[in-house]
């Protein structure tokens, strides 16, 4: 099982899919001193007009008023964070606890980490974070 379960606060915007979109957004997050945890984005939609961004910064609060300085609207969440040992089956291990449980993944971004680690963002249902939370172990 994982080692370190923490319950965080992510943040979702959309911005134009567009050559260097990203790297803008990621620039004034800098410029105003933001240090992240995790990033990603993927495009919305068919015609791939727009992009979803998800920011899980080292401290979230304030990231709301930082965001819309940069000119983000963003949309406050909450997930998990893991880190844990390495090793086949670590992720069906973890979405199998969940699944026993009842409790549906909304998605799941998972990446091995050096030194034999990986890390995870598990996403839920509003509505199961606390049995979520209890299942895992979640600080």
């Amino acid at each position: 099982m994982a080692q370190s379960v923490c319950k965080v606060e992510f943040f979702t915007a959309e911005i134009p899919n567009k050559v260097g979109e990203g790297a803008l957004t990621l620039a004034a997050l800098k410029d105003a001193g933001v240090n992240l945890v995790a990033f990603w984005g993927y495009p919305l939609g068919a015609k791939g007009k727009k992009a979803a961004i998800e920011i899980i910064p080292e401290t979230a609060a304030g990231f709301k008023k930082i965001a819309k300085k940069a000119g983000l609207e963003v949309e406050k969440g909450v997930a998990f964070l893991i880190e844990g040992d390495d090793q086949p089956g670590a992720m069906a291990a973890l979405l199998g606890t969940l699944a026993q449980a009842g409790i549906n993944v909304d998605a799941v971004k998972s990446l091995r980490a050096p030194g034999g680690k990986f890390v995870a963002a598990i996403f839920v249902d509003k509505g199961d974070l606390r049995k979520a939370a209890k299942v895992l172990g979640a600080k």
